[in-house]
């Protein structure tokens, strides 16, 4: 490609384009030390805990990190998919991404699906202009009706249809507690709202239970 882009590569273009799929795995690959590295924090530790305790039926996350799953949460819902695994695009073949992202930074090859060849993987993630993974979505709306409470996490509730989830355990008549640093759109229609750290939070609620 003449020069890099800065903007995200479009889901189209990553599947038309030899040259959006380059940009694709340089952008990728810049970030991938970074997050392999991170660790769950006690906001994680607290609803693996939870889960684990027949407490919390499960988590629906927009976060792509896989951070919960380390952390012990088994009922993840991840409607953003996971950068945890590379999918390919033509035959579904799914990979661990640590070694062929590492493989990329080594030769900045980008490499062939070694199930049918083709070169277009992708991270099993939600690229701007692709649907999210529909069967995840449904299973997402049927946890929040039956829920008799969601807590609606670090989230600003601006982006749909994430956004309208915690509204669907309102509607079915189930609570709806807010932790978020920052105000939301839906603020008003909470039982509680906590404007404070999500590790904290979590911490102080889980000793008060």
């Amino acid at each position: 490609m003449s020069g890099r882009s800065t903007g995200p590569v479009y889901y189209d273009e990553f599947m038309s384009s030899a040259d959006a799929r380059a940009e694709y795995w340089h952008q990728k690959a810049e970030a991938h030390r970074e997050f392999f590295d991170s660790q769950p924090n006690a906001g994680h530790k607290v609803l693996a805990k939870w889960e684990q305790a027949g407490q919390l039926q499960g988590v629906i996350t927009q976060n792509i990190d896989g951070l919960h799953q380390i952390a012990g949460n088994q009922n993840v819902f991840e409607l953003h998919g996971t950068a945890r695994f590379i999918k390919c695009q033509d035959c579904a073949e799914m990979f661990d991404a640590d070694p062929l992202v590492r493989g990329y930074l080594e030769t900045e090859v980008i490499p062939n699906c070694s199930a049918c060849g083709k070169d277009r993987l992708k991270h099993a993630t939600v690229s701007f202009g692709q649907m999210l993974p529909e069967d995840v979505l449904e299973k997402s709306i049927d946890l929040c009706r039956e829920a008799d409470l969601i807590f609606a996490i670090g989230s600003s509730l601006v982006v749909t249809p994430a956004a309208n989830l915690p509204m669907l355990t309102k509607q079915a008549r189930g609570k709806l507690v807010i932790i978020n640093r920052d105000e939301t759109p839906v603020d008003h229609y909470a039982d509680a709202v906590i404007h404070a750290g999500i590790g904290a939070t979590l911490s102080e609620i889980d000793q008060r239970v």
